[in-house]
């Protein structure tokens, strides 16, 4: 497939268009901007909070959806973090951005390409300030690898954490602010991300300027951690289903101080705010009735919740169940925002559409140029599209060089060494051995046993040529209007669908596979 043809696939905006966005002069609106403010959960489920039926109280972000749209059927860029948060910046499928998986700075090289245009770039160039606060997990330098930071795409400001916040969400030590360690702080990651940003406001912002702040924050992400007064509301103190939820809580309290301080910045109505997760919950508890969970292409990995308020511009009260997700949050914004960025033919292929129809009352005006997509090469299943009410999805026809051997063998080790020290049934109180490896533990020699575990089963940057040549094989059709559990496979009730799904889901996978580099 030509570069040329690819382009056809769909939107296409090119690089210089979007870095230089064909503005005479970028401060002549300032004024008259929306400020941006998108929030992100890390590995939230689509049942968790409130307003979707979950069991942790989110006051905040019912109200929230209650001034807005929430859409019922939102989705995810990817079922792991990398991944879904390189396709939150740049409305394209991951692989084509170079991140393939969840990154690990200290083994990968992979991390977001500078030559990738990402909403900050897009709204800086329209006279932003540009802030990113919390997890960033799209590649940090390192003393061995030098990778590109948030400065190098768009962002003016920014205090992150490579990836997790550690030890856990209480009194990280692993925040930077603008390139400079932090030290250890006290308190919790939501709330200490929430000052930031209040500090920011307050302090360091340009009231004349439009800004946009992106938020990532680090709850429910193990290792976990709340505040006992929250927490007990659940269950009991050291029960991680009652932790987890505290984490919920206390981030929907953080958010609360957060739009305290925007509306005495500015008025609601001039403030476009999003909210969503990066993929689904590590908790089988958590998803509803989807299958799958965290790191599956099963509906209960890729659907979240999603929530746009914006006063006065979007609709007010609205559940809105069209099929949307992360991938259309750039060309989305453009669109509320009224930056135009697809009349001029160019090299960059978006993957996202434009949602502001379904968000202003003109859903009549709303079509998706492609049908939504998800390739995680180990993963599965490792692909699915999604089209109206069908999911097409297929395994890899190949297999992937783990030490499946040496895992099985830490997991025996895990499970002995939590016996021999008589702390199996307080760190698996509720939950697995298997969920425990996502949600890590306290006992010291387990934790340092299940960081082997998590090693090797990393992605490992080897494969991509193995990845690049694969197939696919093991197609299941479900039709999610009757079957949101994704139980029957209907594939052979519906032999034209899969036909159509499976020629579309190829052609997009051709697109991505010419995009996506090769670390080596």
């Amino acid at each position: 497939m030509t570069c040329r043809f690819m382009i056809t696939l769909g939107i296409v905006l090119s690089a210089s268009m979007l870095r230089a966005q064909q503005i005479v002069d970028p401060t002549r609106d300032r004024q008259t901007r929306p400020n941006v403010v998108v929030l992100l959960a890390d590995d939230l489920g689509w049942k968790d909070v409130g307003c979707y039926g979950g069991p942790v109280k989110t006051p905040t972000l019912d109200s929230l959806a209650a001034r807005g749209v929430r859409f019922t059927d939102f989705h995810s860029g990817a079922a792991v973090c990398s991944p879904s948060r390189a396709t939150l910046l740049t409305g394209r499928q991951h692989l084509r951005t170079g991140v393939y998986s969840w990154i690990h700075d200290y083994d990968q090289n992979s991390h977001l390409l500078e030559r990738e245009v990402t909403l900050a770039e897009v709204l800086k160039s329209h006279g932003y300030e540009t802030v990113h606060l919390g997890k960033w997990h799209l590649g940090l330098p390192t003393h061995t690898r030098k990778k590109p930071t948030p400065a190098d795409h768009g962002f003016d400001y920014w205090f992150t954490t490579g990836n997790n916040a550690q030890p856990s969400h209480r009194n990280p030590v692993n925040f930077i602010r603008n390139g400079k360690s932090v030290g250890k702080m006290e308190g919790y990651a939501c709330q200490i991300v929430v000052d930031e940003a209040i500090a920011w406001l307050a302090e360091k912002r340009d009231p004349d300027a439009p800004f946009f702040l992106n938020i990532w924050f680090h709850e429910p992400h193990a290792p976990i951690a709340a505040p006992d007064d929250t927490v007990s509301q659940y269950g009991d103190l050291k029960d991680p289903a009652a932790i987890y939820s505290g984490t919920i809580d206390n981030t929907d309290r953080a958010i609360a101080r957060l739009l305290k301080k925007l509306q005495q910045v500015d008025s609601p109505e001039n403030t476009l705010i999003i909210y969503s997760s990066d993929n689904g919950s590590y908790r089988a508890d958590r998803v509803g009735k989807l299958r799958g969970k965290k790191g599956s292409n099963y509906e209960g990995g890729i659907r979240v919740p999603g929530i746009f308020s914006w006063p006065g511009t979007i609709s007010k009260g609205t559940a809105e169940h069209e099929p949307a997700g992360l991938v259309d949050l750039l060309p989305t914004v453009c669109g509320l925002l009224g930056i135009d960025n697809s009349e001029k033919p160019g090299d960059v292929h978006l993957d996202g559409s434009d949602l502001s129809p379904l968000l202003t009352g003109r859903a009549n005006e709303f079509a998706r140029h492609q049908p939504l997509f998800w390739l995680l090469p180990a993963s599965g299943p490792a692909v699915a599209i999604r089209d109206g009410v069908y999911s097409l999805v297929a395994h890899r026809d190949y297999r992937l060089p783990k030490d499946n051997e040496k895992m099985t063998s830490l997991r025996q080790q895990i499970e002995e060494t939590l016996r021999k020290n008589g702390t199996l049934e307080r760190e698996l109180r509720g939950s697995t051995l298997q969920a425990q490896l996502f949600e890590g533990f306290n006992d010291r020699e387990a934790e340092k046993l299940r960081g082997q575990y998590v090693r090797l089963n990393m992605f490992q940057e080897s494969w991509i040529p193995a990845i690049k040549a694969g197939a696919y094989t093991r197609y299941q059709l479900f039709d999610l209007a009757k079957d949101p559990g994704q139980i029957e496979d209907v594939s052979t009730e519906f032999p034209d669908v899969v036909a159509r799904l499976k020629e579309q889901l190829l052609r997009i996978n051709t697109s991505v596979m010419l995009d996506a580099p090769d670390w080596k």
